[in-house]
C-alpha cells in the first residue's frame, strides 16, 4: 500500500542517473560501516514498528529486513523515481514494507496512526533547510510512541581541518545553506528543540567526504494532541 502526500516542497533530488545512486552512495560515505553501527544501535525487536524517513533506494530497510528481527517496515520518501527503486530492492530481497511519498514534515501525519515505536534518518537532514529540519524532527518526535527512540545518521560536526575540508565535496552538491549547520554541530540541539530526551552522539565516523555521526533520541514526553 502506497499512501501520497503532495506538498510543493523542494528537496535535493538523487544523482541524475539513478543506477549511479547506490554506488555513489557506497563508496563516498563507508556505507557499509555506517549502517552496520545504525543497525546495532536501533536493535530491533519483532515486536517494533520502525519507519525509515527518508530511505531513499530502500539500503537501510532491506538490511532491517534481512536482519532476522521482522519488525513492521515503513519507508518515506519524497522522490516518486527513488521509491520505484525502493520497491524493486526490497521485492527482490523478499522484504515486506509500506512505501509513502512524503518530506520530513510529513512523518506524523502519515505515521502516527501506525504507531512507529522506533524512527530512522540516514543522509537526510544536511541536505534540507533549517526549518525544514526543524519541523522534521518535531513531526517525528510527534510521530512516536512515549518511549520511542530517534535514530540518525548524517553528516555532524567536523572536527578536524581534513574532516571539514573533505566534506566541501557535499557541500558543492548540496549547497553551503542547508549543510553548514551541520557541519557546526546543530543536529543534537536541534534534538532537544523538538522535544527529544537522552540525545547522545553514539558513534562518529570518518568517511572521505567528511565524518558521519550516529545520534539517538528518546520521546519521554506525554502524547501531544494530533488532531
Amino acid at each position: 500500500m502506497t499512501k501520497t502526500l503532495r506538498p510543493a516542497r523542494d528537496f535535493t533530488p538523487a544523482v541524475p542517473v539513478l543506477g549511479a545512486y547506490d554506488p555513489i552512495v557506497s563508496l563516498f560515505t563507508r556505507e557499509r560501516q555506517w549502517r552496520s553501527a545504525l543497525l546495532a544501535q536501533l536493535a530491533p525487536r519483532p515486536s517494533d514498528v520502525i519507519a525509515d524517513v527518508g530511505c531513499g533506494t530502500g539500503s537501510f530497510l532491506a538490511l532491517l529486513g534481512r536482519s532476522g528481527s521482522l519488525p513492521r517496515l515503513i519507508g518515506i520518501d519524497p522522490d516518486e523515481r527513488i521509491l520505484e527503486r525502493a520497491r524493486a530492492k526490497l521485492a527482490a530481497t523478499g522484504v515486506r514494507c509500506e512505501l509513502h511519498r512524503g518530506y520530513l514534515r510529513d512523518a506524523a501525519a502519515l505515521l502516527w496512526p501506525l504507531q512507529p515505536t522506533k524512527i530512522v534518518t540516514s543522509l537526510v537532514l544536511h541536505q534540507v533547510p533549517l526549518a525544514e529540519k526543524r519541523a522534521g524532527l518535531a513531526a517525528i518526535h510527534a510521530a512516536l510512541v512515549p518511549g520511542g527512540e530517534l535514530h540518525i545518521a548524517d553528516y555532524g560536526l567536523q572536527r578536524t581541518r581534513a574532516m571539514r575540508t573533505m566534506f566541501r565535496l557535499v557541500q558543492c552538491v548540496d549547497g553551503f545553506a542547508d549543510t553548514q549547520p551541520n557541519a557546526d554541530g546543530i543536529v543534537p540541539r536541534l534534538m532537544r528543540e523538538a522535544g527529544f530526551a537522552e540525545v547522545e552522539e553514539t558513534a562518529v565516523i570518518p568517511t572521505p567526504t567528511g565524518s558521519i555521526s550516529l545520534y539517538r533520541g528518546v520521546r519521554s514526553r506525554a502524547p501531544k494532541d494530533r488532531a
